[in-house]
């Protein structure tokens, strides 16, 4: 590639770059929320799918999961392909993925539902799988708009695209019920697809990646402390998706940001999935009135990142990280003991506003620490934290059945508050390798 001098010259470049960092933004949310709804495609309807498939608490769990095992593993090496190969191919790939597994979906429900369900759960934990793609788009998201954005707006940027995207399956878990009652399921998931599908195509069409990118395909190599002023963030990937990935290992950070995540995003996709069973196996609520808790649960969890992200960039988070999870903790502890539904509604509210604060505050603290390698780092981070979201629903149901009865769906909570009082003390150790390092901790 041709190297530029720096002159008032490479200034002209700009002309050569297409789109801007707010459309970068906004579309990367658009195709977030709409892969992001995978999470949501069983969760709402596991109830459902429990009666008609006669399953145990384990196996409606797995049901509920299953997007989310393939979403976060898929993070891992999409999100580090876009230290290579920008954040548009890997994002698009997730999202024909996704298409196709709906694809199945509807010809199954054409086919086989309701009256012909039976042994269809394999088939439906595939279709769920293949489903689950979308959710991976988000550590691409996060690397594409990372390096539009310059790193004192990386908060605000970032914030607005999780945020916003993050309501996709707050919003499936209160209209996907309702739209099944209305149209029935094929109907419903009918409309869902059609959404999914014009998505996808708008992304496709109008997205563009990042200047570094944009001019590295036309043959031009655009030193560092230039790319802000062609419009990008101040910083250029390093090396390729594994040099990313390897690069990001190294730092113990990475490792402690990882479990955060576990906890605060892998978290809030296992309350979403877990939730609409809770509700209706604890409270006897209808699928609609679950749907909607669900729905309040996730919302809240969603927007309230976007001022997280918000204030991350004005004020220190030094006490912001125990704080949240002393938040999480005190509401999955009254969860887990509650037999009033509305202390446990004002429960579920606790935790999902301490998960989405501190999801804003992990997106906050990677460029900090892993700057030469913020798509390996996102990668790691979304890839392994949001494996919570497989791993806690499982558990939820194992201690459920141990338990029996209603009961036990309140005492499914107390492995996540366990986790939780597992990460304070790893929240000291983070500050004192950043004291260590130079890097402070806000």
């Amino acid at each position: 590639m041709t190297a530029l001098p720096q002159t008032r010259d490479a200034l002209g470049l700009r002309a050569r770059v297409r789109g801007t960092r707010d459309q970068a933004m906004w579309l990367a949310t658009l195709g977030f929320f709409g892969g992001f709804a995978g999470v949501s495609v069983f969760g709402p309807l596991v109830p459902k799918f429990k009666d008609l498939l006669d399953l145990s608490p384990f196996a409606a769990g797995m049901l509920a999961a299953i997007p989310a095992l393939t979403g976060s593993l898929l993070r891992i090496p999409f999100g580090a392909a876009v230290e290579r190969a920008g954040g548009r191919k890997p994002f698009v790939a997730l999202l024909l993925v996704t298409n196709l597994g709906m694809i199945g979906l509807l010809v199954l429900l054409a086919t086989a539902y309701p009256d012909s369900m039976t042994g269809t759960y394999p088939l439906l934990l595939l279709l769920g799988a293949l489903i689950g793609c979308g959710i991976a788009t988000f550590s691409v998201g996060i690397g594409q708009v990372s390096y539009w954005f310059p790193r004192k707006n990386q908060g605000g940027a970032l914030g607005v695209y999780a945020g916003l995207g993050n309501t996709s399956p707050g919003l499936s878990s209160l209209l996907l019920p309702m739209a099944v009652g209305a149209m029935g399921m094929l109907g419903a998931y009918s409309v869902w697809f059609a959404i999914l599908l014009t998505v996808t195509l708008v992304y496709w069409v109008f997205i563009k990646d990042a200047p570094w990118f944009q001019l590295k395909s036309q043959g031009l190599a655009v030193p560092a402390d230039q790319i802000a002023d062609l419009g990008g963030g101040e910083f250029a990937p390093t090396g390729g998706a594994w040099s990313g990935l390897k690069l990001a290992a190294r730092i113990p950070a990475t490792w402690m940001l990882v479990f955060f995540y576990f906890l605060s995003f892998g978290g809030f996709l296992a309350f979403t999935s877990w939730l609409p069973t809770f509700w209706s196996s604890m409270y006897g609520t209808s699928l609609a009135q679950a749907g909607v808790l669900t729905a309040t649960f996730s919302l809240l969890s969603a927007l309230i990142r976007v001022p997280g992200g918000l204030l991350s960039d004005r004020i220190s988070i030094r006490y912001a990280l125990p704080g949240n999870f002393l938040l999480m903790l005190a509401g999955s502890l009254v969860l887990s003991f509650s037999e009033t539904f509305a202390v446990s509604l004002v429960a579920t509210l606790a935790v999902a506003a301490g998960m989405g604060l501190q999801n804003a505050i992990v997106f906050k603290l990677l460029p900090r620490y892993v700057p030469d390698a913020v798509g390996g780092a996102s990668g790691w981070i979304g890839g392994l934290g949001a494996l919570g979201g497989f791993v806690i629903p499982p558990v939820m149901g194992v201690v459920t059945g141990m338990v029996g009865g209603t009961a036990g769906y309140a005492r499914g909570f107390l492995p996540f508050a366990a986790l939780v009082i597992l990460a304070l003390p790893v929240v000291t150790v983070l500050s004192r390798w950043s004291a260590r390092n130079g890097h402070g901790i806000g």
